[in-house]
């Protein structure tokens, strides 16, 4: 009742008020709904709503992992106006390239630390095919077995199968069967296809994205989801996107967390685009709590927003702030991050969850809890 008459004094707009009423009834909220969100629901009324929705589901538990990345290469054959981190792959001298030892050694790195989960992700490269990477699936799984793969975009995993000849079943089976786990969100970017050709026209599209998805799911493996916003994108476009996930989700169930990351302009085709402000930031993390209703968690990826930034999304809807990462990580710093190394302790996050009245629960990549920090005192 307390958050309703709080909504309440927020708003005197019949619209927004019966939006409201629906989203304390557990009701879901319809796209137009969704759109009058956008076009006239304040920060302190998207937040209150979201932050409800963020509690009814988790109370103030916030969840992490310990996790690092593989970026595999930089070297890519497609042309995304927005990125700042690939090279095209006939013009490498600012690329690398990581062989199956260099990539083998990372994981070693690692053999002595408490990491539950390796990410792998990075450019479209022409020689690294999906016989490659399942062969350093096979060798991350060799050495350390208990070691969750989330790995490979979308985007990355039309072009190995395309050019194996397999067919998406086919392609992640083989994958699955080398030691693949789960999936990372990347590539969806926004699936209206107006803006996608404008943006990233030659990869792969909306239907494509969601057809790998989807599969991975019927296949018992669980995938994560992202939209990139703040760019040439309208509301419209996010609503039609987040829709699009809605209905798959509705479907298969298979989905673990949306994660909205944020355009950043610096170095590449669209630094003529401004940025995103922080409010716009949190109006969408909170709609995307709000409309999301069958996700079962909302992330904010913290070197992109930054520590302090990500502390508030807490407060907007978000329930989950990744993880340790490890200071490799380029893709969002080569864009202008606010985390250019972005990297931090166990304790860092404990620390940055406490501050903002949550209670950190470290989990795995499928949120099976490993360790509540919650009684542990504030430092």
């Amino acid at each position: 009742m307390a958050a309703v008459l709080e909504t309440s004094i927020l708003t005197e707009d019949t619209d927004l008020k019966n939006i409201a009423q629906k989203v304390y009834d557990n009701q879901r909220i319809t796209d137009a709904e969704a759109l009058l969100l956008f076009e006239k629901g304040s920060l302190g009324f998207v937040g209150s709503l979201a932050n409800f929705v963020r509690e009814r589901l988790h109370g103030d538990i916030t969840y992490f992992n310990r996790n690092f990345h593989i970026e595999p290469t930089n070297a890519c054959i497609y042309t995304c106006n927005f990125c700042s981190y690939s090279r095209l792959y006939a013009h490498r001298d600012e690329a690398w390239e990581l062989g199956l030892e260099q990539m083998l050694d990372i994981v070693k790195k690692y053999d002595d630390e408490p990491v539950t989960e390796v990410h792998i992700v990075g450019g479209v490269h022409p020689k690294m095919n999906l016989e490659f990477f399942a062969e350093l699936l096979r060798k991350i799984k060799a050495h350390r077995p208990g070691l969750h793969i989330k790995g490979f975009t979308a985007v990355e995993l039309d072009y190995m199968f395309r050019k194996a000849k397999k067919t998406v079943r086919e392609g992640l089976e083989y994958l699955k069967d080398a030691g693949l786990e789960s999936l990372p969100g990347g590539g969806a970017e926004i699936f209206a296809p107006e803006v996608r050709a404008a943006i990233c026209a030659d990869k792969v599209d909306a239907d494509g994205w969601l057809n790998i998805h989807g599969t991975a799911h019927e296949l018992g493996m669980h995938t994560n989801a992202t939209m990139l916003y703040g760019h040439i994108e309208s509301f419209a476009d996010r609503v039609d996107h987040m829709r699009r996930l809605r209905e798959l989700q509705d479907r298969t169930g298979g989905f673990n967390t949306f994660i909205p990351l944020k355009f950043r302009n610096k170095d590449n085709d669209m630094s003529h685009v401004s940025e995103s402000t922080l409010v716009e930031d949190m109006r969408l993390y909170a709609i995307a709590r709000i409309y999301l209703d069958n996700f079962p968690h909302l992330k904010a990826y913290w070197p992109m927003l930054g520590r302090q930034n990500a502390q508030l999304s807490l407060s907007f809807g978000v329930n989950d702030l990744d993880g340790t990462i490890d200071d490799t990580t380029k893709i969002y710093s080569m864009a202008g991050a606010e985390e250019q190394v972005p990297s931090m302790s166990t304790q860092d996050l404990v620390v940055l969850i406490q501050q903002a009245h949550r209670k950190p629960v470290e989990r795995g990549t499928l949120y099976n809890v490993i360790k509540d920090y919650s009684a542990e005192a504030l430092v």
